[in-house]
């Protein structure tokens, strides 16, 4: 009877291996899965996505930046001073060249990473890119 006994534990912890090891091969992808689900963001979006979700976020941004005009015209209308237009501030706030006004250290720092960029790139043998050209690009991704 003993012998029986070391003989089915030994069985039941070789078979519980494999079925172990089994199992984990079979489910790598699903320790990914973890946290997922429809509301989060996890960037696996097509790159259609990506720029709908930025146009939106533009546009969400432009209706915050014109209540807050709004509510700066009502403040300087209740002290007797004369409003502003609403759409010129907008347009003048939202434009190209307001969002230029970028702080020199990270003009500095992109430009930094695409001098290194095209040197990483002049090694593999491939064209270099235009400076200014992809600093611009890289501002403009960033915000």
């Amino acid at each position: 009877m003993q012998e029986a006994f070391g003989i089915v534990l030994f069985a039941v912890v070789g078979i519980a291996t494999i079925v172990a090891v089994l199992s984990f091969a079979a489910s790598r992808d699903a320790y990914r899965q973890i946290g997922r689900g429809g509301l989060t963001m996890d960037g696996d979006e097509a790159p259609h996505q990506r720029q709908l979700g930025r146009r939106a976020h533009l546009a969400e941004g432009q209706a915050e930046i014109r209540q807050m005009l709004e509510a700066r015209n009502a403040r300087r209308a209740r002290k007797g001073q004369e409003p502003v237009d609403v759409e010129a501030e907008l347009a003048r706030l939202t434009s190209p060249a307001h969002r230029a006004g970028v702080d020199p250290a990270l003009r500095d720092e992109v430009h930094q990473m695409v001098v290194a960029r095209n040197a990483r790139r002049a090694r593999r043998g491939q064209e270099p890119l235009d400076v200014e050209v992809e600093i611009e690009r890289q501002l403009r991704e960033l915000g």
